[in-house]
């Protein structure tokens, strides 16, 4: 289970997250996941994975450790290495990640454009991922893409905790694990199925709006504005 560091406190609507003086915003809060929803991890992942296997004598099937993105590392990690090593693993991978990961990693189309489309709004974007905090601020700064706060470590239902605190009412994630953080937390649960989980999936876990991915989340947001309606068009039919 992702550890539960302390959340930042909430801006006062005097504040930014920074602390700067900053007006408060007049759109809705929207909070994203990264891997697989802004990001395509795959390729970064990887390469750490292959690397950690090689500096521990630790058989990783690295392309299938990428097929299952979305968890804590650790329930990856559990796969590979005995319960007492977990932890270990675990510190070296993070400390290994800049190295091999970040540059490796490019962004999922439409992302940025999501992010401005939350801007143009007035309103505020969220990065709320179960990966570790100091590693999904590198992959941002690298693609130039500036969400208002990044808090990481939390992965399904515990993302409901910074969604609540930061008044978050829609949360976009491609895992069955991000629709239960947005429903647990009373937002609008947006998929996209860039990830490991199926449109269908996605549905069956309580999706309200499945999306082909975040090129088309400018348009639903737009019309989700406009009409209010709780769930917007839904773009994308099931399958299996």
């Amino acid at each position: 289970m992702a550890s539960t560091t302390p959340l930042p406190s909430q801006p006062s609507p005097s504040e930014s997250p920074s602390g700067s003086p900053s007006e408060s915003p007049s759109g809705p809060t929207v909070g994203f996941d990264l891997d697989m929803t802004l990001i395509d991890s795959r390729p970064g992942i990887r390469a750490c994975y292959r690397a950690l296997a090689e500096r521990t004598g630790t058989h990783i099937d690295a392309d299938l450790a990428v097929t299952r993105l979305g968890p804590p590392l650790v329930d990856e990690l559990a796969h590979w290495f005995p319960a007492e090593r977990i932890e270990e693993a675990a510190d070296l991978y993070r400390a290994m990640y800049p190295t091999y990961a970040v540059a490796a990693t490019p962004a999922l189309p439409g992302a940025r454009e999501a992010i401005a489309a939350v801007r143009e709004a007035g309103g505020r974007a969220l990065v709320v991922t179960a990966k570790y905090e100091p590693n999904a601020e590198l992959h941002l700064a690298h693609l130039g893409i500036e969400p208002d706060v990044v808090i990481g470590d939390l992965w399904a239902e515990q993302k409901a905790l910074a969604l609540r605190e930061h008044g978050a009412t829609v949360y976009v994630g491609d895992h069955v694990g991000d629709v239960r953080g947005a429903r647990t937390a009373g937002a609008l649960a947006v998929a996209v199925a860039t990830g490991p989980c199926a449109p269908a999936e996605l549905r069956e876990a309580g999706a309200d709006v499945v999306l082909a991915d975040l090129t088309e989340f400018p348009r639903w947001f737009s019309d989700h504005r406009t009409d209010r309606s709780g769930s917007g068009p839904d773009y994308l039919p099931a399958r299996a």
